[in-house]
C-alpha cells in the first residue's frame, strides 16, 4: 500500500483534502492550510529487470514476502541516476551479477502501489550472491517461466512474446 501523508512535511500541520483549480480543471489534493504545501501524490518510479543468466530467467523471492512467490529484481530509482544505471545498481546489489547488456522492455502502470514500473531485459554474468533482502532464487527455461497478472508480470510476458514464446499466466498466490 502506498504511504499516506497526514501531516505537512514543512510545518507539521494536519493536511486537508482541498479542491483548487489546476490545469485541466478542479483537483482535490492534500494541502496544508498553514504554509500552502501541496502533496501531489505522484507515482514513484520503480525499476525492474528480466534477468537472463546462463540462458535462463532468474526470478528471486523477497525475504519480506509471506508467499513463496518468485519475481523480477526490482528497486527504486535513486536521485541523480538514470533508469539504466539504477537497474544495473539494483541487479548488482541484490544478486552480485554484472549487467553485460540492457534493453528497455516497456513502462507499466502499477496504480495499486502508486508506482510506474520501468522494465528492462538484462543479460547478466558472474556468480549469484543474494543480498539479505532476498532469500532464494530460481532459474527458469523460457518455456517454463510463468507470469503473474500485475505490472512486472506483464513486463515478463511482453519480453517472452518478443522472444517468440506465448506467456503462461498463473493465478495470484500460485507463483513458484
Amino acid at each position: 500500500m502506498a504511504h499516506e501523508f497526514k501531516f505537512c512535511p514543512n510545518c507539521a500541520t494536519p493536511l486537508e483534502l482541498i479542491a483548487s483549480l489546476e490545469d485541466g480543471g478542479e483537483k482535490q489534493r492534500l494541502r496544508c492550510v498553514s504554509c500552502g504545501y501541496t502533496h501531489w501524490n505522484n507515482p514513484t518510479p520503480v525499476l525492474a529487470a528480466v534477468i537472463e543468466y546462463e540462458g535462463q530467467i532468474l526470478l528471486a523471492r523477497n525475504a519480506a514476502w509471506s508467499a513463496k512467490a518468485y519475481a523480477l529484481i526490482t528497486g527504486f530509482m535513486e536521485a541523480g541516476e538514470t533508469p539504466e544505471g539504477g537497474i544495473e545498481r539494483e541487479i548488482a546489489e541484490e544478486t552480485s551479477l554484472k549487467t553485460d547488456a540492457l534493453k528497455l522492455i516497456g513502462v507499466y502502470d502499477f496504480q495499486r502501489m502508486n508506482q510506474i514500473i520501468i522494465a528492462y531485459h538484462a543479460v547478466c554474468t558472474g556468480e549469484v550472491k543474494l543480498s539479505p533482502e532476498l532469500v532464494d532464487y530460481k532459474l527458469y527455461a523460457l518455456e517454463d517461466v510463468r507470469c503473474w497478472p500485475a505490472g512486472t508480470g506483464y513486463a515478463l510476458a511482453d519480453w517472452l512474446k518478443s522472444r517468440g514464446h506465448e506467456p503462461q499466466f498463473v493465478e495470484w498466490g500460485r507463483r513458484g
